[in-house]
């Protein structure tokens, strides 16, 4: 099992525990031009909060992108939100600097072009809207409906909360079975994260949407932070990645909720404003 290094110090970057992660580095670095920046949203750019309508961007989190974008090939933020969500909550638009910036929203079934400022996408799937009118049902039935918080993502995706529940642990694996029937009875799947359920069509994960960009883009490198079990397709796509001869470095937003992101990531730092602080230290280092 692979030592981490914890970073808290501001644009810090710290060396990567491992040598594939110090070989990643080092080619983010020397190569910036051609590297690839992929970041979460939720819990790596903005912190968890209870309702997830109200998360924001860490305020220091633009102005380093804003710094990094134009050094490296491309800034993606790879997110489950729509896009459009993401753009508003991550105050995105209209920024000077972030000319290379993306979003893949949905898993990367949406994309938003800073450059263009429009969202592509494809027509959602008719089982979003049969299980989202299903829902309430499930979770009556379950007798998790107190507490628990649907979410819906723009017709292309619904996620059940239980933060806010009594018991949030108790609730969430209390949903797990029926709703992952309810998935599969609609043609879609379960996607599970930090106390949320999210229902949405297979075929798609923040794995295949970053190996697909940084295919089109032509990337020599590639970074991702990530922080909640839904990055861990991006993990093992970095992975991947890495077995073909790009290099790569895996960054975890420090959640001690999600463990085994922890003990496979090459660098691990204090949550957004750490994450903040390893994109402000690349746009330092990138000369």
């Amino acid at each position: 099992m692979a030592s981490h290094t914890d970073s808290t110090e501001p644009n810090a970057t710290p060396t990567p525990a491992t040598q594939a992660g110090r070989e990643g580095l080092d080619a983010l670095l020397s190569r910036p031009g051609k590297a690839l920046i992929g970041l979460d949203f939720d819990g790596t750019l903005a912190p968890i909060v209870a309702d997830p309508e109200q998360a924001r961007a860490h305020p220091d989190a633009v102005d380093a992108l804003a710094a990094l974008a134009p050094k490296v090939a491309a800034v993606a933020v790879v997110t489950g939100r729509p896009a459009g969500v993401a753009v508003r909550h991550g105050g995105f638009a209209g920024v000077p600097g972030l000319e290379h910036l993306v979003v893949l929203g949905h898993y990367g079934a949406e994309r938003w072009d800073a450059v263009t400022g429009t969202v592509t996408a494809p027509a959602p799937h008719p089982g979003v809207a049969a299980v989202r009118a299903e829902l309430p049902g499930v979770l009556d039935r379950v007798g998790a409906w107190q507490g628990t918080w649907i979410e819906e993502k723009g017709g292309r995706a619904v996620a059940v909360h239980t933060r806010r529940a009594a018991d949030p642990q108790a609730a969430f694996e209390a949903l797990r079975e029926p709703l992952t029937g309810l998935a599969t009875r609609h043609g879609l799947v379960v996607e599970p994260g930090r106390m949320v359920l999210e229902l949405r069509p297979p075929g798609m994960d923040k794995g295949i949407a970053l190996t697909e960009y940084a295919r089109d883009i032509g990337a020599e490198s590639v970074l991702y932070a990530g922080d909640d079990l839904g990055d861990l397709p991006a993990y093992t796509a970095v992975d991947k990645l890495r077995s073909a001869g790009t290099p790569g470095l895996l960054v975890c937003s420090g959640s001690d909720e999600v463990a085994e992101l922890r003990e496979r990531a090459d660098v691990v730092v204090d949550g957004p404003a750490g994450v903040v602080g390893l994109l402000r230290g690349l746009a330092e280092r990138m000369r």
